[in-house]
């Protein structure tokens, strides 16, 4: 199926309207719409005109409202709430679809102004209005939360035009054009550097911890960080195929997932329906024959009320409006579910498994340790490494020179680079050699045994033949990563494991510092998919893995629900993962656990009140011991409650454990 093209302004989201069976026509108004004080005047309107007429009814104030008055009166009441449904009734009935609430809303109230019973009929619409803009309202919430997220991605791209680079919108970038990234920017479309070269975070893109340098005529892929000087580069891909459209297209179409309980109220509420109105017109005439005083009117309010109470408003409505209010709160806490389905899925999950770089880690090189054996101070041995490495444009060399050295800085000389070694060059009078370990046993430099161990990446320093001491650099842990696992177990998952295509013993380290049951470096991807293909054969095992790069998106795609890391995470993974972590910390993932059972915990509610109630008030209208207003209560009452209990997802607070 061909997607559809999306404008990022437009969050005219069709979540809702698909939830009911009689979709087709039935507009629940965009954001600005219900927003708007307009929308609410009918049924404040008919309300007004509801209380004064039941007054005047009840204090017998005024002795000429009766007769045609009186109905005129009710009559105005009812239009404002009233047409709009039964004009939605007859678009159904057109479409071929009958058995809609519509329908039955229409009928019942018609049927109270024939028999004389005017405010009942009034109420009955007036309260069905009334939990159509209490639905809206929760809706839209909703949808403000996701709007609000995903307006803090990147919005602007400094674009050539008229000789000078102007900030606009990226959406009216076209390919071949020319735009300018600054330092710690995001890179906002794919496109072709056309700076001499540039070194930027490509981790969500690979997979690889190591910061990438990308030379003149380089592929460069929207969601790069640019980590040094300002550079150009030419868009080879519009806006729209962007990853931030396609997470826009995923909100859009997040309810098309629908879980089983939606799934299975919708086709009850197919079969149910028709069933009942046949129990109505059965109840209004079957009577006749085994009843001895049997009065027409009577039984027909009798119907009515069945019909009233008998429409499946509260759950066609509030069970879907409970997933959605679940997938409101979830983007309101940085977390993307791309359908109903998978908050259900996230309550089943026991095993997590979870990739390194990017996930735990924030893939990007820091120093972890300065050794120095060499007779000058630490700030000085380091002066010495900063000066050369000042000559190297090398993702590592930068994270070296973000060591803050007291003292004047040195500046290096004659500096030349060893292809796959190093650099050499005189800092201060004196021959610095700065590298791996084949530049100083190529240069018969004794290297300390103990550096054999070292599972992180290392710079060796050697200064006039001797060998200095040597800085090891390593990807740092996520400020959260040690709270994420420590919440993970917390929140029942009874196996946490780490695949990882980086070095084993990088993976065993991080794993034994995380206090991960198991893990599994060097791992390619086809590797990963086995892993967790061979997981899920276990019986009772529900996996969940998380990813960030293009190298997880099959294992994404295979386990039972796929969680990318979708701040910085490829487009890719983002496209292929259930769930996505806009905000790139992985305690976010307990979260969405949270939110998961919540939402499946609010919708359970709301089917056994919808039941309870119903059955209750269904035995008591038939028996003719319930009017026309326990039918609303029945009916559009339980709605309501049933849509203020999914409303209390978006205030729920999960707190941190």
């Amino acid at each position: 199926m061909k997607k559809k093209k999306v404008n990022l302004r437009d969050i005219n989201t069709q979540e809702h309207s698909g939830e009911h069976s009689h979709d087709d026509g039935h507009n629940h108004s965009s954001p600005e719409e219900v927003s708007n004080f307009r929308t609410y005047i009918p049924a404040i309107f008919s309300f007004v005109l509801l209380i004064a007429g039941i007054a005047i009814d009840y204090f017998d104030a005024f002795p000429f409202f009766k007769g045609w008055i009186r109905i005129v009166w009710y009559t105005v009441a009812y239009i404002p709430v009233g047409f709009p449904v039964i004009r939605e009734g007859w678009n159904s009935i057109k479409n071929g679809d009958f058995f809609t609430e519509f329908l039955l809303m229409s009928i019942a109230t018609l049927g109270a102004f024939a028999i004389g019973e005017y405010p009942e009929g009034v109420a009955v619409m007036l309260f069905y209005a009334v939990g159509e803009l209490f639905q809206n309202a929760a809706v839209n919430r909703a949808k403000s939360n996701i709007k609000a997220l995903l307006d803090v991605r990147p919005n602007e791209a400094l674009v050539y035009r008229d000789g000078d680079f102007v900030s606009v919108n990226p959406e009216t970038v076209q390919i071949g054009e020319k735009i300018q990234v600054r330092v710690g920017e995001k890179v906002p479309l794919d496109g072709i550097l056309l700076s001499d070269k540039g070194s930027f975070n490509t981790a969500a893109l690979t997979g690889e911890s190591k910061p990438d340098t990308i030379a003149k005529g380089d592929k460069l892929f929207a969601g790069s960080i640019n980590l040094d000087g300002v550079i150009e580069v030419e868009t080879t891909k519009e806006f729209k195929d962007s990853s931030i459209a396609r997470i826009l297209d995923m909100v859009q179409n997040a309810t098309a997932r629908k879980s089983k309980t939606e799934l299975f109220i919708r086709k009850f509420a197919r079969i149910y329906t028709p069933i009942v109105v046949f129990l109505a017109i059965g109840l209004t005439f079957l009577p006749y024959f085994f009843v001895d005083d049997y009065l027409f009117r009577d039984w027909l309010y009798r119907a009515l009320i069945f019909l009233v109470i008998s429409c499946p408003c509260a759950l066609v409505i509030s069970i879907p409006l409970g997933y959605f209010g679940g997938l409101g709160a979830a983007s309101r806490n940085g977390i993307l579910f791309k359908g109903a389905s998978f908050l259900d899925a996230m309550t089943k999950v026991n095993t997590v498994v979870m990739d390194k770089t990017g996930t735990v880690t924030k893939g990007v090189f820091k120093i972890k340790e300065v050794v120095n054996t060499s007779d000058f101070a630490e700030a000085e041995f380091m002066q010495y490494l900063m000066a050369m490495e000042e000559q190297s444009t090398h993702p590592i060399a930068k994270a070296i020179l973000e060591y803050k050295a007291d003292g004047a800085d040195l500046e290096a000389t004659n500096v030349s680079e060893v292809a796959g070694k190093g650099l050499k060059g005189t800092v201060n009078g004196k021959t610095v050699l700065v590298g791996n370990k084949a530049l100083m046993t190529s240069n018969n430099i004794e290297v300390p045994s103990e550096t054999d161990s070292i599972v992180e990446s290392i710079v060796m320093v050697s200064i006039d033949g001797k060998f200095a001491g040597y800085v090891t650099i390593a990807d740092e842990l996520k400020d959260d990563a040690h709270q994420a696992i420590k919440q993970i177990r917390e929140s029942g998952i009874s196996k946490i494991i780490m695949l990882s295509g980086d070095k084993d013993s990088i993976t065993q380290q991080v794993s034994k510092e995380l206090g991960i049951d198991w893990a599994k470096g060097g791992l390619l991807p086809e590797d990963k998919l086995n892993e967790v293909e061979e997981l899920k054969k276990q019986p009772d095992t529900k996996v969940a893995f998380i990813g960030d790069g293009i190298n997880d998106a099959p294992v994404l795609a295979a386990s039972d629900v796929g969680i990318a890391m979708g701040g910085l995470g490829s487009d890719v993974a983002i496209e292929t993962a259930d769930v996505i972590i806009q905000t790139d910390q992985p305690s976010k993932i307990a979260r969405a656990i949270k939110i998961g059972r919540s939402t499946r915990k609010i919708v359970w509610q709301n089917i056994g009140l919808a039941f309870g109630v119903k059955i209750v008030v269904l035995i008591l209208g038939a028996g003719g011991l319930a009017t026309m207003w326990e039918a609303v209560f029945a009916d559009v009452g339980v709605a309501l409650l049933a849509i203020l209990n999914a409303v209390r997802l978006q205030k729920m607070k999960w707190k941190d454990s």
